[in-house]
């Protein structure tokens, strides 16, 4: 859930709705949803994927969820 917490902050601090966001990445807005409820458990490629459409590297990404 921390991690998609996280996400939702980021996302929403770079202006992205959710359906921006899930064409940047490729994903459904739903499958994001879920993540950012910490109902989907996304795969590490998943989360490379996100870190970039955020425009970080999933190293970044990491950093900031350790601490949010």
């Amino acid at each position: 859930q921390r991690f998609g917490s996280c996400v939702r902050a980021l996302r929403l601090e770079a202006g992205l709705s959710q359906v921006e966001f899930g064409e940047r990445c490729g994903f459904y807005q739903t499958y994001l949803s879920r993540v950012e409820n910490g109902q989907a458990n996304p795969t590490l490629n998943a989360m490379e994927v996100i870190a970039n459409a955020l425009g970080m590297t999933i190293f970044d990404l990491f950093e900031q969820v350790k601490n949010c």
